[in-house]
């Protein structure tokens, strides 16, 4: 079976561990911040693309010890 192409809420909490709960998105969605989704009737799914680039965004780079 191939790999899904977009998550729901309780998927993308399953691949944040956690750290981001169904109510953060929710409250994301309304305010127009945090990844961006993808509105059928009343489901909302999340592109797994979308989340790569999200991440991606949000990375934090460390600079080496000296």
């Amino acid at each position: 079976m191939s790999e899904p192409t977009y998550l729901t809420p309780e998927e993308v909490t399953e691949r944040y561990r956690g750290e981001i709960t169904p109510g953060t998105l929710r409250n994301w969605r309304c305010l127009r911040i945090g990844p961006s989704y993808v509105k059928v009737g009343k489901g909302v799914l999340y592109p797994i693309s979308e989340l790569e680039a999200w991440d991606r965004r949000n990375r934090v780079e460390c600079r080496p010890a000296r």
